[in-house]
């Protein structure tokens, strides 16, 4: 009898964010699974029990590792809550300069199987409203007191919610690095503007 294959639940992980996110949830296969974790089938269905729960997994990793340290951004650190603001959308044209055309995985996932899968939709649910509170964090942080009475900054942090999705979706369908530049100078022109 065989033994079980020993592997790095982390690394395994890290290798099933990456095939998500080269192919999406839905185009990731079980055969383009297995080669980009190195796992035989057995040892992926007794670690994982399946694609949607081995995407979910890879859904709370990639909170710990790209959402919760763009929420630390936007509601901590020396510079005003504007400035925070502006410095992730301007992380966003940086990765796209350097070349990373991936956008967010999260983003993708809103705007894939989470629309049919109720599972999947609570933890990208979940992850989008700390998006959204860290937005406001921000937005509480920068508006004059006297200015902050006559706007709805939760209303305001949910459009710039919606901008940051899009333009990862955006980078997602290699929309042109200009349009995604001009898209965060706007933002930046609006938060200047308050």
């Amino acid at each position: 009898m065989a033994r079980p294959r020993e592997f790095d639940t982390k690394v395994a992980l890290t290798d099933a964010m990456n095939v998500f996110w080269q192919h999406g949830y839905e185009a990731a296969s079980l055969p383009a699974l297995l080669e980009g974790m190195g796992l035989t089938r057995g040892s992926l269905y007794k670690a994982f029990t399946d694609k949607k729960t081995l995407f979910i997994e890879v859904l709370n990793r990639y909170e710990a590792e790209a959402v919760d340290p763009a929420v630390a951004l936007l509601t901590t650190g020396p510079a005003d809550g504007a400035a925070r603001i502006n410095a992730l959308f301007d992380g966003l044209v940086e990765a796209v300069e350097r070349g990373d055309q991936r956008g967010c995985l999260l983003c993708s996932a809103a705007a894939g199987p989470s629309a049919v899968d109720a599972d999947i939709s609570k933890v990208v649910q979940h992850q989008l409203r700390k998006m959204g509170d860290a937005f406001h964090v921000a937005l509480i942080q920068s508006v004059p007191q006297s200015r902050a009475a006559a706007l709805d900054l939760r209303n305001l942090a949910g459009l710039l919610l919606s901008q940051y999705v899009g333009l990862r979706v955006m980078v997602r369908s290699n929309a042109p690095i200009d349009a995604i530049r001009h898209s965060t100078k706007a933002i930046a022109d609006i938060l200047e503007a308050l």
